[in-house]
Parts: C-alpha cells; structure tokens; sequence
C-alpha cells in the first residue's frame, strides 16, 4: 500500500455514525474491522520506517560517535507527518476499499 497518497484527515475529524456501520449494520463490527486494518497499516509503515533508516545504521558500540545524516532526519519527519494508521484505515473503510468478511453471517448462524 502507498500511504504516501492517502487522502485520509491529518487529524482526528469528527464522523457520522451512520456512514461507519452502513456497511456491516453493526458499529462494533465496524470498529473491529477499522482496529484490525489500522494494526496492518501500522506495521507496514513501522517495517518500511525500519528498512530505510537501516541504510544509515551505524555498527558501531560507541555511544560518543554517534553522527546525524540529514537523510535520515528528513526520512524521519516525512513519516512522522503521515496520517494516523486509524485515519487511514477509517479513510479505507469508509471508501470501501476493506475486505471483510463474517463466516457467522455467511453461515446463517448468529
């Protein structure tokens, strides 16, 4: 996923209820599905974080030799201006961009 074209709030905005368990019918189950998505998104960036600023990892014990790299100070503030995991996965949910499903409704049993 690109989160770098995301069109998703900055901050926190506030929300219809309705738009957000329009599409299961139930907001806990909307919630639960915005939680899980967010947990993804927030690993995905967290592992792509950690490979870029892997480049610019020193091997080196000494705590006195420690070097900023403007690189990766603009890498950093790049990532730490992107929307929250959950505003994106809120974002997703509500342009129906989410696949979920609920082998209980599929099922017929509840």
């Amino acid at each position: 996923m690109d989160f770098k074209k995301t069109n998703a709030e900055l901050s926190t905005v506030t929300r219809d209820i309705r738009q957000i368990d329009g599409p299961t019918d139930n907001i806990y189950e909307s919630v639960a599905i915005i939680a899980k998505r967010s947990n993804q998104i927030s690993i995905e960036i967290k592992e792509e974080l950690q490979s870029k600023l892997q480049e610019f990892a020193s091997h080196n014990d000494n705590l006195e030799e420690i070097f900023e790299n403007r690189e990766q100070i603009e890498i950093s503030k790049f990532y730490e201006k992107l929307p929250k995991s959950t505003l994106i996965a809120v974002q997703e949910f509500l342009e129906g961009k989410i696949y979920y499903r609920n082998p209980a409704k599929e099922s017929g049993t509840k």
